[in-house]
């Protein structure tokens, strides 16, 4: 089992990740709580917001400042695009300023929700994709709609637990098992995490990896919190490599019952 866990390696988007926690760098205090919770969390890779943190301005504090990019992969997402339009703008701008072509892709329905809309995610998707982009798509828990991302050429797929910023944890295991299963990229659970159990729950199901943000930057000790969901993804992992115990509806003897006096 242990060499068996040493190549357990989490690729996305032609990445070798050490890590499959992915970070959030939004809600933060400060830049350098920021970097201090993604150290604590052993991240290999961070998601930056590219409308709403500086990446690119020298004049003012810079994320790389703090987190070394050589050392922490970007993933530039497009937080905050409403339409197809925005959310592909954003992402030629990414590229054509920082070279990044593995990206993450929001294009959110209403300001209320937060819900991705799907048929501008999808349409999104086609277009980035013959760009010569690489893809992970936050999506809704339809297993229909997943299908249809990874058939576009998403490179990962990113479906909701709940509302971004809930913390209503993992809602519907019952589709997102359904994803999981039947697709041939990684399933990467994303938005709506609370607690660390939530996402050693994910990870249990069979995700590939679980992306945290509020659950971290909103926690009362955020360093703290970002080591629990450390912990619990890797926790969580183990556990579905493992291979749980078929459940029973009537109670199995733990002691052996052959041979008693």
């Amino acid at each position: 089992m242990e060499d068996n866990l040493k190549k357990d390696i989490f690729k996305v988007g032609g990445k070798s990740l050490k890590s499959r926690l992915i970070v959030g760098t939004g809600k933060y205090k400060s830049l350098l709580e920021t970097a201090k919770a993604v150290k604590a969390s052993g991240a290999s890779m961070v998601t930056v917001a590219v409308r709403r943190v500086n990446i690119l301005d020298k004049k003012k504090p810079l994320l790389s400042d703090y987190i070394d990019p050589k050392k922490t992969i970007f993933l530039p997402n497009t937080a905050g695009c409403f339409t197809s339009e925005e959310a592909l703008r954003t992402l030629r701008l990414a590229r054509e300023m920082g070279g990044w072509k593995l990206v993450k892709l929001e294009v959110l329905g209403d300001k209320k929700t937060l819900y991705p809309n799907m048929i501008e995610t999808i349409k999104s998707t086609k277009i980035l994709v013959k760009e010569g982009f690489k893809v992970m798509v936050y999506c809704t828990d339809d297993p229909l709609l997943a299908k249809k991302l990874e058939d576009n050429g998403a490179s990962a797929i990113m479906p909701l637990a709940s509302p971004i910023g809930s913390g209503l944890g993992l809602q519907n295991k019952v589709n997102i098992s359904l994803i999981i299963k039947q697709s041939r990229v990684p399933v990467i659970v994303d938005a709506g995490i609370g607690t660390a159990s939530d996402a050693t729950i994910a990870m249990e199901l069979g995700c590939d990896g679980v992306l945290i943000n509020s659950a971290i930057a909103q926690a009362n000790k955020p360093i703290l919190m970002a080591k629990a969901f450390r912990d619990a993804v890797i926790s969580g992992r183990n556990s579905y490599l493992a291979g749980r115990m078929e459940k029973n509806y009537f109670a199995t003897a733990s002691s052996p019952t052959k041979g008693l006096i």
